[in-house]
């Protein structure tokens, strides 16, 4: 009876209860479209062809949930450097690509569930495997590093290896090719890239990638206070792991070549 007379005293006065907030479930259904930001320059989770389409892990994701949600991946191309300013400007409605979890990042937006593990490890030719092992061989002024601006990379870097040269080179695509031909002596990636990208350069290395210098996590980047697009997003993966579907995609990128 005081719940009742409570309620009428708020509706006598005027007062209204707040609606649900819109979400990004509503609206990229409404739309019919979901808005993809991805650099393209990181296999194998994104990599834009010359053919301008774009392939890779995520990439297949993006496709797979976009499906589930009945709309087409509208990609918008962003790089490293400008992939938070671009999330946070509305360009896009998620960002896709081997992004790492890291905690500046969740200061300003969410994250899905972890879509996989990885971890940083040094890239280097196959001949300097045992100079490069630890934190301290490293940091040291003569060792040259090369890395793309930007990420978490850069990051790791500038926090881990301050004595070190390092050099910032823009096109993640090649960036391989200065350690395979000397022009640098090591590139600190995460794992996953590192095991891919070994098949094309035969004389690099990935050195430990089963003990990383760091953990690290991958998820797909969402809008921050966005619980109802997060909570399918992360449905959505769940299902796609427990089927076998996400097994599937990977497998097509990471799978030995000899299986």
């Amino acid at each position: 009876m005081r719940f009742l007379i409570a309620a009428g005293v708020l509706l006598a006065s005027g007062a209204s209860f707040a609606a649900p907030a819109d979400s990004l479930l509503d609206a990229v259904q409404q739309r019919g479209s979901l808005k993809v930001c991805t650099t393209g320059d990181y296999k194998p989770y994104t990599f834009l062809r010359e053919d301008k389409q774009y392939e890779g892990i995520d990439i297949a994701l993006a496709e797979s949930l976009a499906k589930s949600l009945g709309v087409t991946v509208e990609w918008v191309p962003t790089t490293w450097k400008t992939l938070m300013p671009d999330f946070l400007a509305g360009h896009c409605d998620m960002g896709v690509g081997g992004i790492s979890i890291s905690l500046e990042r969740q200061k300003k937006a969410f994250f899905s569930d972890p879509i996989t593990v990885d971890g940083k490890i040094p890239f280097v030719r196959c001949d300097d495997t045992d100079k490069y092992q630890t934190i301290e061989q490293l940091n040291q002024p003569s060792v040259r590093l090369i890395e793309p601006p930007g990420g978490t990379n850069e990051a790791f870097v500038h926090r881990e290896l301050p004595k070190a040269q390092l050099e910032l080179f823009h096109d993640n695509t090649v960036i391989f090719k200065s350690v395979a031909e000397n022009k640098a002596d090591v590139m600190i990636t995460d794992a996953s890239e590192a095991l891919y990208q070994q098949r094309n350069y035969p004389t690099l290395c990935a050195v430990n990638p089963d003990k990383p210098l760091q953990y690290s996590e991958k998820a797909f980047l969402l809008p921050r206070d966005d619980s109802a697009f997060k909570a399918y997003v992360d449905q959505w993966l769940h299902l796609s792991k427990a089927t076998g579907e996400y097994q599937r995609i990977a497998d097509t990128w990471l799978a030995k070549p000899d299986e």
